[in-house]
């Protein structure tokens, strides 16, 4: 049973799934001309155009950065106010040239943390989708995939006896094919397959089914597929057939343990670091010789970091989690169905359909719905492969032994430790009269209140100069026009209290200046004007309720799942449109001795000018 619980974040109804081409035109455009600017499609030109300088010029000093990447910076530089660009006029050819330079420093510094977390964030927003939209999207995928073969059946207008027999043949690929459960090309699956179909829908009966309209054509064939396929089934379990089918149950329950904890096994090991870079953090700001030799806005930056990374796998973990329990309810029920069938058949020679076929479709459904899960986990898996590079790159910015050195004599805290120091220091409510304060024995479903900045404390980020430390919700919760804070001490709570909108500025400001934090702590609202990447679909599926900030440290934890077998899925939207069509081509993905993956991306497509 799965014992470990997360909170997860309600889907989005404007949230969907788009393919990587529609993805990195969205950011690539995602910069906003304003009142009194450059008209759009001036905009639009320019940006395209700094874009392709830009990726020129790192490629000549031998890094190749995807435009998504690229576009991603642009905008972190026009945000930083220490870059003096003003996006209330149009850009001169100087601003050009002085936003390809500054860009170009950024993406060619390979040791910066926050370069590093920025493409984490990038490649995360690109590759992820929720389970929703990502079963959604497959199902839809399996559907264009069939068209051709369902089109032969339902346009066919076979007549003579030769033509009818292979309008049956066609019936028969298309439901190996639907279900997915043999190939049409293995002799003992096709013969499994057209007995199954014989006693429900034989040959004879093809004649009725060419009078139906198309609709009613696809319909059946549908309805058709689930009943041979539940038939199947049963007689699998009976030990009577069965061919070409896995044990999907048996080989799911085996492998998702495996994959939830190599996963919870690196959130667990993410989390230390970040408590690690939180000590030595709090001994620097009391240390001026070692805060001169640590260069803390790095650590800060490599705190924020792997706070990301902390975040993305929690996504994933609970992601898999979800699936693991309803591969569970949906084991017990499959058992449960196929109990049924064999106390309705028993010796019997003949039962009424309408006792059965109900039985054989919802065995089907079951099945279907097992199979999803194998390509969901199979994909979380590899989500998670390609997220490692990420986390092993912390060995390069700040190496254990290094730390090691400046831990000494330090007592590493957990989230959960810092939470516990202040859990009865709690704020005075009648010491506030304009603000109100909210509590757990006071306030319905506490626990799912949207906490601000992903429950850090916001006080302590903006007097500290970006530092993060987790908000303790059992202080209390402020709520301030409508939003929620939390602090770390009864003390910040106060500070914070004092002067909301002066740290709110505060920290809206830190963010211009490091665009990772906007994605870290959801400030997607503040720069909407200037950033519609806040319409990414990745900030609508994050964790980021109080009920995930007190609920991930439990460690005790199991669960039943299943391994990812050697299966894949072409999940991309297939769209069509009046630009050039991309022609982007990957090297490298498969890596090599080094831990990091080289990714060579080459980008061919024509400009929108040339078209």
């Amino acid at each position: 049973m799965v014992t470990r619980c997360l909170q997860r974040a309600p889907d989005c109804p404007n949230s969907r799934g788009r393919t990587p081409e529609e993805k990195r035109t969205d950011t690539a455009l995602a910069v906003d001309s304003g009142p009194a600017r450059m008209p759009p499609t001036q905009a639009e030109s320019v940006i395209r155009s700094i874009i392709r300088e830009v990726g020129q010029e790192c490629a000549v000093h031998g890094e190749i950065v995807s435009e998504t990447l690229i576009a991603f910076m642009v905008k972190a530089v026009v945000l930083d106010p220490s870059n003096g660009f003003n996006m209330d006029r149009t850009l001169m050819k100087s601003d050009v040239q002085n936003l390809v330079k500054l860009c170009m420093a950024r993406l060619l510094d390979t040791k910066n943390p926050s370069l590093d977390t920025i493409k984490m964030q990038v490649y995360f927003d690109m590759n992820y989708t929720n389970r929703v939209e990502f079963l959604e999207e497959h199902h839809r995928v399996l559907d264009l995939r069939l068209g051709s073969v369902t089109r032969e059946i339902t346009d066919n207008r076979a007549c003579t006896k030769e033509e009818l027999e292979s309008l049956y043949r066609k019936i028969i690929s298309y439901m190996l094919l639907r279900s997915g459960l043999g190939s049409p090309t293995d002799i003992k699956t096709v013969r499994e397959v057209t007995a199954a179909l014989q006693s429900v829908f034989p040959q004879a009966e093809l004649g009725t089914f060419l009078t139906l309209c198309k609709k009613d054509k696809e319909r059946q064939l549908k309805e058709l597929t689930m009943i041979v396929t539940g038939i199947r089934l049963f007689n699998r379990d009976c030990g009577k057939g069965g061919e070409g089918i896995d044990d999907l149950p048996g080989v799911l329950h085996e492998a998702i343990p495996a994959t939830l904890q190599h996963i919870d096994d690196q959130l667990e090991k993410t989390q230390h670091q970040a408590y690690c870079y939180t000590a030595v953090l709090e001994k620097a700001a009391d240390n001026p010789l070692m805060k001169a030799e640590l260069q803390p806005y790095m650590l800060k930056e490599a705190l924020y970091n792997i706070r990301q990374c902390e975040v993305f796998l929690q996504i994933i973990l609970s992601d898999i989690i979800t699936g693991a329990q309803e591969v569970e309810m949906m084991t017990k029920q499959l058992g449960a169905h196929l109990e049924q069938l064999k106390m309705t058949v028993k010796s019997k020679t003949a039962v009424p359909t309408s006792q059965v076929f109900p039985i054989f479709i919802a065995l089907s459904t079951l099945w279907t719905s097992l199979q999803d899960e194998t390509v969901a986990v199979g994909v979380l898996s590899n989500l998670f492969t390609h997220l490692q590079p990420f986390l092993d790159a912390h060995e390069l910015f700040f190496p254990e032994r290094v730390m090691q050195q400046h831990l000494n004599g330090v007592t590493v805290k957990t989230d959960m430790d810092r939470m516990k120091e202040h859990m009865e220091d709690r704020v005075n409510v009648a010491d506030f009269r304009k603000l109100e304060w909210l509590f757990p024995e006071t306030t319905a479903n506490f626990d799912k209140l949207l906490i601000q900045y992903r429950g850090f404390c916001a006080y302590t980020f903006a007097a500290a100069d970006g530092f993060l430390l987790p908000g303790n919700p059992a202080i209390g919760i402020l709520k301030y026009k409508e939003k929620y804070y939390t602090f770390s001490s009864k003390d910040a709570a106060y500070s914070f209290a004092e002067n909301p909108e002066h740290y709110i500025d505060i920290v809206r400001e830190k963010a211009k200046k490091h665009i990772e934090l906007i994605q870290l702590l959801e400030l997607h609202q503040q720069f909407e004007t200037v950033i519609p990447y806040s319409q990414a679909n990745l900030r609508q599926k994050v964790t980021h309720s109080v009920q995930t900030n007190l609920t991930h440290w439990r460690r005790e934890n199991c669960s039943q799942v299943y391994p990812p077998k050697n299966t894949s899925t072409q999940s991309t939207k297939e769209d069509s449109t009046g630009v050039p069509r991309p022609q982007i081509y990957l090297a490298g993905l498969r890596g090599g001795k080094s831990k990091i993956a080289d990714e060579v991306k080459v980008n061919l497509t024509r400009a929108v000018d040339e078209n």
